[in-house]
């Protein structure tokens, strides 16, 4: 077990225990301690150290409360109030005094019992679903009659049931009577209509807020995961619906797992309260982001590169409104068919055990067709509106601080380009016509630029180089910035992606380190790739691959869509040629896959945060008008635009406007209400 155990968590396990002076014990001694100990406590022990440790609260106003008693209470300054917007928050510490003395008057009525359920199927009505529906094994393949693929290099299996769901799973002894489990749906926020925008995550923190499936209550639910040692998360991104199980292999935990997992799919409840539970959390989400520089920043950077597309951003109040439970139920369950679906499992399980509960549970779903309709959503545009490319976001704030963000179009993970174009097509062509390599040479870089993950490692490796050379340019050489990174968003199903740059800043230096940043990004061919710099991008994925393949998670990332209909391009070889396509890696692919990253200005998008007391009058005070009503302008650099802006804003500013009203333009070219007017340069 301990050599299962990476050595940067042993470090930081031996020096917490230091520093706390604490005894230095190794996994198996802690695990024997534990078990030695455990059986000794008593239930009056837990509520005495449980009364002694929280006395502050529950002594609170008593003569025996500990000295000094002090509460503090975070509040916001202002707060949103239902149709008036934005209004000022008041209290006082006498009236938060006051509503704890209240509450602590209060009788406590103790919780009613719950019956907690050892099993959410029982073995009679397994039984009847086994006779309703005959799970079993089908080939994996069409045209084949092979129903279990084996992979002794890499042991991994594939596996498909009759009901169309395939499933990936590894044993491996890892984590020692440990087990993951992963079911992606395909489709995500993309499938969302234009007028159902928010539909899929709402209905996903639906379905989690409510917590029921078939007659078992909420709390029933969680109790069964308590008891189990289950821990269960749902949900959604850009592309899929995801639900991740994590359990151990004792008491029957694994089985009780595949139970839930069954019911939910088969019996899920949708409840009203959770509806708007639900509704409430991502308003609050959306109200929040002007309140953070970061994500202010980044919202209008990612809405302006795609085209105010809300799939790839938080739904809005307005869109929100517009939701029904019908509509979010609807929107969910229409990705949830068997046909749409793949689950993968790695832990420390036997091959038995494993392919018992996947035909008991997950065979006797009801087989259901849809994978068609998943796969039509609208086209995602990547073309920004005049003039929001080059945008800048003032923040009032006490601390000066200020952040950056640079972004453009990249390709997917498999080689696909938002224009629709497939990029092996070019790539093929481009190293049968390369004359200056030997023949043996040509061959061996045509097969791996042909490989499906060719694309994956070679920006991979570009984005390691790209960011060793922004840290040291940008930070250590210019001293521009905190901190700089370069990470890129590559897609599995979408086809498409994008690169962004993060800097964090000082109001002083943002612009001239996002400069800076581009010139780096852009410099690639006048200052070419070393082999130095390929050799340490390759040695850190390399040393970072062999440090995570320990762990179950990381297999899991692995093993998912390896039988995914919608990622066609994932095979067994995506995972057995991960090392030798790092290794192989040449500085022409790092080229290629550079080429593929749209820098040029009309596609390079860039968005700056600035935050202080005095966040945005240096800008605004060169413009001698009263502007103080504005939020946030953006223009891009142009002197005929720029003509038209201030004969605009003239026309505006002598209009009479009044109690925080504001006016939009088409695709935000305006966004006026309480912030400041800037200009801001390509």
């Amino acid at each position: 077990m301990i050599d299962n155990v990476s050595s940067v968590d042993n470090l930081d396990f031996v020096m917490e225990s230091d520093a706390l002076g604490h005894t230095v014990m190794d996994q198996s001694q802690g695990h024997e301690s534990l078990l030695s100990v455990a059986g000794t406590i008593t239930l009056e022990e837990v509520n005495a150290t449980g009364a002694e440790v929280l006395e502050y609260i529950s002594d609170f106003g008593k003569p025996s409360a500990p000295l000094p008693a002090a509460i503090v209470a975070c509040v916001p300054t202002r707060v949103h109030v239902e149709g008036g917007g934005e209004d000022e928050f008041k209290i006082s510490p006498e009236e938060i005094t006051t509503a704890i003395k209240s509450g602590l008057k209060e009788p406590i009525e103790p919780e009613p019992e719950l019956e907690v359920p050892t099993e959410l199927i029982t073995s009679d009505q397994l039984k009847e679903l086994r006779l309703k529906r005959c799970p079993s094994f089908v080939p994996v393949e069409m045209n084949s009659n092979i129903t279990k693929s084996y992979d002794n290099e890499i042991g991994i299996v594939q596996r498909r049931l009759s009901n169309g769901i395939p499933i990936n799973y590894k044993i491996t002894k890892n984590e020692a009577n440990c087990g993951v489990m992963r079911l992606i749906v395909g489709g995500g926020r993309a499938a969302e209509s234009s007028d159902e925008k928010g539909s899929v995550i709402v209905g996903v923190r639906t379905l989690s807020e409510g917590g029921r499936v078939g007659n078992f209550s909420r709390e029933q639910v969680e109790l069964f995961c308590v008891n189990h040692l289950i821990n269960c998360s749902l949900e959604s991104t850009e592309e899929f619906i995801c639900m991740e199980f994590r359990f151990t292999l004792r008491d029957n935990a694994m089985r009780a797992a595949f139970q839930l997992l069954h019911m939910v799919l088969e019996h899920s409840v949708w409840l009203d309260d959770a509806f708007d539970r639900a509704k409430q959390l991502y308003m609050s989400y959306y109200r929040s982001i002007p309140k953070s520089l970061e994500r202010s920043t980044a919202h209008k950077l990612m809405l302006a590169m795609l085209n105010r597309d809300e799939r790839f951003a938080e739904p809005t109040p307005h869109s929100l409104q517009n939701l029904t439970l019908e509509s979010v139920r609807a929107a969910i369950m229409d990705q949830f068919v068997t046909d749409n679906m793949e689950v993968s499992m790695v832990g420390d399980f036997s091959e038995e055990d494993i392919e018992s509960c996947i035909l008991d549970y997950l065979g006797t779903v009801k087989p259901t067709k849809g994978f068609e309709k998943t796969q039509q959503y609208s086209p995602i545009l990547s073309t920004a509106p005049f003039g929001l490319q080059h945008q800048q976001v003032f923040l009032k704030d006490t601390d000066e601080r200020a952040c950056a963000y640079i972004a453009g179009p990249a390709p997917s993970r498999w080689g696909f380009t938002f224009e629709g174009n497939d990029l092996f097509e070019s790539v093929g062509n481009q190293s049968s016509n390369d004359h200056n390599l030997e023949q043996s040479d040509t061959n061996l870089q045509g097969q791996i630029r042909n490989h499906p993950l060719f694309f994956a490692i070679a920006l991979g490796l570009l984005a390691e180089i790209i960011n060793s050379r922004l840290f040291t340019t940008v930070r250590d050489s210019l001293g521009l910035t905190y901190d700089v990174s370069f990470e890129l968003n590559l897609f599995d199903r979408l086809k498409l992606g994008w690169y962004v740059i993060s800097v964090t800043s000082t109001p002083g230096k943002v612009h001239k380190a996002v400069d800076a940043c581009k010139n780096v990004l852009r410099g690639l061919h006048s200052n070419r790739i070393v082999t130095r710099e390929l050799d340490r991008a390759r040695r850190t994925l390399l040393m970072r691959h062999e440090a995570e393949i320990k762990s179950n998670a990381y297999w899991l990332g692995l093993l998912s869509h390896l039988q995914a209909p919608s990622v066609p391009r994932k095979d067994i070889s995506c995972i057995k040629d991960l090392t030798l396509l790092y290794e192989t890696a040449t500085i022409e692919d790092a080229y290629v896959a550079y080429g593929q990253l749209k820098i040029d200005e009309n596609s390079l998008y860039s968005c700056i945060g600035v935050a202080g007391a005095q966040a945005g009058e240096d800008v605004s005070s060169k413009i001698k008008w009263g502007l103080n009503c504005f939020k946030c302008v953006s223009f891009h650099y142009c002197p005929i635009f720029s003509l038209l802006s201030l004969i605009l804003i003239i026309a505006f500013s002598t209009s009479s406007w009044n109690n925080g009203y504001a006016v939009e333009r088409h695709h935000h070219v305006f966004s006026l209400s309480n912030f400041c007017f800037s200009s801001l340069p390509s």
